[in-house]
């Protein structure tokens, strides 16, 4: 069925900085469908600012994983001669969240009947140790800019119960609402003040019955549901209208599906110089300097898969696995099975790159070496207020899901699709959450005031695989490389975009866009 298996790099067998070995373990867990935040949910001791906590599981009640507050979101400001300093101090906090996570999983049982273990040798630890990493990253930026207020209240985290699936109001039918080649009201997720109001439930019937059967063989998820047949979901694209002055022309760049399988576990935009930054590994295409190392200089200097040699960008996002009892080559390795990532990785079928225009004004260029990331890796705990990615089938691609996986019919193929930022502040490549320096346009194409237009890129990703099956030890599904707190859950995609177009190509996506022209 065209589904390939392919050996990981070796940049990925770099040992994790700072980082506790994780022992597997953990069978399927109940998924939890909330977003507890800093002042929800089970406290160590209570809240340690003085007031009570206003939710606490109980003894024997469910949890399914661990929610810390996201340190690197709350970013506004930091130094440039301190970023690097702190994009490590912040993936410390995730391998501490990792391994507190694999405690958690071994432990769930007793985790489940007893409050106070949970409280003493979980949650306690995991915060005392997260204090002393935000009072470090607070230090960092004290010394250049004005002290950050408030971080230290992010320290707690919580064991989060399956009571509360209709807490979000997360998108349970498909309605991405939004989901237009511009952006459209995904530009609300970037504002982060509306992203959870359409819908009942992120992941209705994930938590509702228990383990539903057939839970994922990373013992992490997926479950039953976290799949929806795409046949009864509701077409819910909508695109704002062209107007006058729109840029309606395209260009497309053709780097390959990552045939050669270069993989890793790094993140170079949120975690430069930490191996394994990202828990998970992740597919490139185009530039193939990328590692957790790599320069700007040694992107301009890289090699790229893309046909035209003008394009050396890097274009990267989670791999796609069948977990399917087989085992894949990162099975005893970072990013792979020590972070709970298991099975055969799946080669796409096809993989798309298409620069599109504004519908209501022309298209300026992208600064040479701009970092985009669309989507959240940590939605599932987050909230999606920056969740972005979205999943179809061939054939129903009117029909658009954001927190759950497609059940395709025969003939039909996976779809994940990326529609990255259209919107640039014209000064910054990066920001301090890697998020603020881009936006997306409104429900009607217009950037926020101070932004530009930019070519967005719209990235299609398509697979053959097999629909999944619940059925004990036969079961099969397919899911995305995640944290391992997040459990999989098809609302953590997201893509991650460098921009390594020479000048003189760039300039020429520009025209061939604000012309109205189809370019490859």
């Amino acid at each position: 069925m065209g589904r390939t298996s392919r050996k990981r790099s070796t940049l990925a067998n770099r040992a994790i900085a700072a980082s506790a070995a994780l022992i597997l373990g953990g069978g399927g867990l109940v998924a939890a469908n909330t977003y507890a935040s800093a002042g929800e949910g089970w406290w160590p001791g209570g809240r340690n600012d003085g007031q009570q906590s206003s939710t606490k599981a109980t003894a024997g009640q469910q949890v399914s994983t661990i929610d810390c507050p996201d340190v690197g979101n709350s970013l506004q400001e930091v130094p440039d001669q301190q970023r690097l300093a702190v994009d490590r101090e912040l993936a410390t906090l995730d391998t501490q969240i990792t391994t507190a996570y694999q405690r958690f999983a071994d432990n769930r049982e007793r985790v489940q009947a007893d409050q106070s273990f949970a409280e003493n040798q979980i949650l306690t630890p995991l915060r005392n140790e997260r204090l002393a990493i935000i009072q470090r990253i607070v230090a960092l930026i004290d010394r250049s800019a004005e002290r950050p207020q408030g971080l230290e209240q992010m320290a707690p985290c919580t064991l989060r119960d399956d009571g509360n699936d209709d807490g979000d109001g997360q998108n349970n039918d498909g309605d991405q609402n939004g989901d237009d080649q511009n952006g459209g009201d995904q530009n609300d997720g970037q504002d982060q003040n509306d992203g959870q109001n359409d819908g009942d439930g992120q992941n209705d019937g994930d938590g509702d019955d228990g383990n539903q059967g057939g839970a994922g063989q990373a013992g992490n998820g997926p479950e039953a549901g976290d799949f929806v047949e795409i046949q009864n979901v509701q077409p819910n694209v909508q695109q704002p209208p062209n107007q006058n002055g729109a840029s309606q022309g395209t260009f497309t760049t053709d780097c390959g599906v990552n045939a050669n399988g270069k993989f890793n576990p790094d993140n170079v935009i949120v975690a430069p110089g930490v191996s394994n930054g990202a828990h998970h590994m992740h597919d490139y295409i185009g530039n193939q300097a990328n590692d957790a190392f790599a320069s700007d200089d040694d992107l301009a200097a890289g090699d790229t898969t893309c046909q035209n040699q003008g394009d050396k960008s890097t274009y990267f996002w989670p791999v796609l696995r069948l977990q399917n009892g087989q085992q894949e080559n990162d099975a005893n390795a970072d990013g792979g099975g020590n972070d709970q990532n298991v099975g055969e990785i799946q080669t796409p079928s096809q993989v798309t790159n298409t620069f599109v225009g504004s519908p209501v004004s022309e298209v300026t260029a992208m600064p040479r070496f701009l970092r985009i990331i669309t989507g959240d890796a940590k939605a599932f705990v987050n909230g999606d207020a920056n969740a972005n990615a979205s999943w179809s089938c061939t054939g129903f691609e009117d029909r658009q899901l954001k927190d759950k996986y497609p059940i395709c019919p025969e003939g039909s193929q996976v779809v994940r699709t990326f529609k990255f930022q259209s919107c640039w502040d014209g000064q910054n490549i990066d920001s301090a959450n890697h998020r603020t320096h881009v936006a997306f346009a409104d429900e009607d194409g217009n950037c926020p005031n101070g932004f530009q237009a930019i070519p967005q890129l719209v990235q299609r990703i398509v697979y053959d695989v097999p629909p999944p099956v619940f059925d004990g030890e036969n079961a099969s599904v397919f899911a995305v490389d995640s944290f391992p707190e997040q459990l999989h859950k098809p609302v953590t995609d997201h893509g991650d975009f460098i921009n390594v177009f020479d000048e003189d190509l760039m300039d020429e996506v520009v025209d061939c866009i604000n012309d109205g022209r189809q370019c490859q």
